[in-house]
């Protein structure tokens, strides 16, 4: 990706922002998979075909969407097994590695860390910029809310990037990995999404959705395969650029079929709440070694405390890159020990200061999915299990503060009833005497 990207984004020097451009520092290899198709079953010889249920489709059909960018494949692989907590059981310790922009480029980032979350039994989630499935020849075709027909704050994908993303979407999904949205146009600042009302979201959102539903049109490709999911009911929240705009968007989440959001201005390690009738779940203030304050659970946030800029010094990068991995299993390790609240972590696909960043979250990924009790799911399998629970034992859940520990063993235990008292006797004086 164009270093200059990055440098323009870098304007926006709030500690709490999030920037959703790409920047990419390891290769990954893949091999593309096929979809199969098949057909349905005629009914047996001497049966009337009325009387005759149609046979369900076979695991991996496929059903082609709109013009063939889309498909529907049935369910997707690799989803976490959904139960209630049982009284005296200890929360699992929910891990979310989540990343801003998702596009692949010749630095394979993208398929490098679907790899990288294979081996560490983990699933993720990848909130798209819709215009990275949409080539820069095409940008007339997007337009922001109050913005000019084709402007981006974060320019367009070349034709093979865009092909490439295609490509690593549908593969990811098959890994298990979800695909969320991180909107368009990343338009942050007083005229960005802090300024829009809920229209202007749905707008945005209806856009993102567009273009992933019609990439085959818009690139002309035509040997990649649809991808494998109906995107308008893969798409159940994202988090929005620079973390802006929370208050519209939530007030526009449920008409979009949001579940969740995940643009807050930073939470803490708690058990998340709803807001609006949708899962609140914001990036975390976490440990920042060396410091008495916390940082946002971001790459973006950990490099603005250290450098500041994509490009500090170099004899600092070891030292940054320990402070990071620190920082996040800092993060982690508070959660375990204590409330087990579930860790959210942000970043995007970038090579600041040398790739540190992305070493720190790899080796964050790897270490802390090979704990006990320990899942590292997308936002929407969080989502699933918190729908799944005992409104009742949630609710003490969240009653849980930072680092507050629990006794598990009794902690969701139904409270014992009262005592009942026993009977008198008969012919057997009370043991107070009433008064007279």
């Amino acid at each position: 990706m164009r270093s200059a990207r990055g440098a323009a984004l870098l304007v926006v020097v709030a500690v709490l922002a999030a920037v959703g451009f790409v920047f990419l520092a390891k290769d990954g290899d893949d091999k593309s998979t096929k979809n199969n198709s098949s057909k349905a079953q005629a009914p047996a010889a001497g049966q009337d075909d009325k009387s005759v249920q149609a046979a369900p489709p076979p695991a991996g059909a496929v059903t082609l969407l709109g013009d063939g960018s889309t498909s529907t494949t049935g369910v997707q692989p690799n989803r976490m097994p959904i139960e209630r907590l049982k009284p005296g059981e200890t929360p699992p310790q929910f891990v979310v590695f989540s990343w801003d922009g998702v596009g692949e480029d010749n630095q394979k980032l993208f398929s490098h860390f679907r790899k990288v979350a294979q081996e560490s039994d983990a699933t993720m989630t990848l909130f798209l910029s819709g215009i990275y499935v949409l080539p820069a020849s095409q940008r007339a075709q997007y337009q922001g809310p109050n913005k000019a027909v084709g402007q981006s704050d974060i320019g367009f994908l070349d034709a093979n990037e865009v092909r490439d993303t295609i490509e690593q979407l549908g593969l990811a999904w098959k890994d298990g990995h979800e695909v969320g949205t991180h909107f368009n146009g990343h338009f942050c600042g007083p005229t960005g999404g802090s300024s829009w009302s809920a229209a202007d979201w749905v707008k945005e959102t209806e856009q993102a959705l567009k273009f992933v539903q019609t990439w085959r049109t818009t690139t002309g490709i035509t040997d990649l395969p649809a991808l494998p999911f109906d995107y308008k009911k893969e798409l159940v929240g994202g988090r929005a650029p620079c973390l802006e705009g929370q208050k519209a968007l939530l007030e526009a989440a449920p008409q979009m079929g949001f579940r969740y959001d995940s643009s807050g201005p930073g939470g803490r390690q708690i058990w998340p709440v709803k807001a609006n009738g949708i899962w609140d779940m914001p990036l975390q203030s976490i440990p920042f070694p060396g410091h008495k304050f916390e940082v946002l659970s971001m790459d973006y946030n950990v490099m603005m405390n250290q450098s500041r800029t994509v490009k500090g010094d170099p004899s600092n990068h070891a030292a940054w890159e320990k402070q990071a991995y620190e920082s996040f299993m800092g993060g982690f390790n508070r959660a375990y020990s204590s409330n087990r609240a579930p860790l959210i972590i942000g970043n995007h696909f970038e090579s600041w200061n040398g790739g540190i960043y992305m070493k720190a979250v790899e080796r964050t990924m790897r270490d802390a999915c090979a704990k006990e009790g320990v899942r590292c799911v997308s936002f929407k399998q969080l989502a699933d299990w918190l729908d799944a629970q005992d409104p009742a034992v949630l609710a003490k859940l969240q009653k849980l503060n930072v680092a507050e520990k629990a006794d598990w063993a009794t902690f969701l235990s139904p409270a014992a009833p009262p005592a009942v008292p026993a009977q008198q006797a008969p012919g057997v004086p009370p043991a107070v005497k009433p008064a007279t």
